[in-house]
């Protein structure tokens, strides 16, 4: 079975992980984020893209700084931005493989998904700062969805959130607690959102993961995922 190439799956992305409102404009998907964070406010140019003065102008309008999300065949655009003296943030790959290479029925009590979360998978992501804004975007995203629990030592070890966009499931917001890394809570949730995924019907488990996570990249790489896509933003310097 070949992989979902870079189009499925940033609409698996952006599917499973929604901006309050997206509006298609003169050559630019705009976005609120709602404050959700760079991924569901960034604006993506439709092919080519427009005038740049666009973006910036209804970006401020709203109080942000003006985010470009741009991927490999946008070195135009690039080059366009660079020029305007943005910055790069966060070069991040999408990763993906096969549930049937992942997927794993998580051991007894080991991990659990629920939805809506509980009040600890809560206090988890609020510690590493998924907080209220980041908790609507899961709200917002369409079933089947679920967020995950991991336990260690019959305590809460880490938390995730995983949703479906056609075959393909994708992970976001992982989240380990502090005093559980470094324990296979990890690789736990990856096989568990996995075997989730499968037994919604999806063939394949994907994730977005910024390449500075050097920790998180190693798991996936030794699991099997591989690398289809790149993706970064460029942001306006103050």
């Amino acid at each position: 079975m070949s992989l979902p190439g870079p189009e499925a799956l940033v609409a698996a992305l952006d599917a499973t992980w929604p901006a309050q409102k997206v509006e298609e404009r003169d050559g630019w998907y705009l976005r609120d984020g709602a404050g959700g964070g760079k991924r569901v406010s960034a604006v993506s140019p439709v092919g080519a893209g427009g005038d740049i003065a666009l973006v910036e102008d209804w970006m401020r309008a709203l109080g942000q700084r003006p985010l470009f999300r741009l991927g490999p065949d946008d070195a135009a655009l690039d080059a366009a931005l660079e020029e305007r003296g943005y910055r790069v943030l966060d070069p991040t790959m999408i990763m993906v493989a096969s549930v049937g290479l992942l997927a794993k029925k998580p051991p007894h009590v080991s991990l659990f998904d629920i939805w809506p979360p509980l009040a600890i998978m809560r206090d988890i992501w609020a510690e590493g700062g998924i907080t209220a804004p980041r908790l609507a975007v899961m709200e917002r995203a369409s079933e089947p969805k679920s967020s995950l629990i991991a336990r260690i030592d019959d305590r809460a070890a880490g938390v995730g959130f995983v949703a479906l966009h056609g075959s393909i499931a994708m992970l976001h917001a992982v989240e380990v607690a502090p005093g559980a890394r470094r324990k296979g809570v990890g690789g736990i949730m990856l096989r568990g959102a996995a075997y989730w995924a499968q037994m919604q019907g999806a063939g394949f488990l994907a994730l977005a993961v910024t390449e500075a996570n050097a920790s998180a990249r190693a798991l996936y790489e030794g699991a099997g995922m591989e690398i289809v896509t790149r993706y970064h933003y460029r942001e306006e310097k103050t």
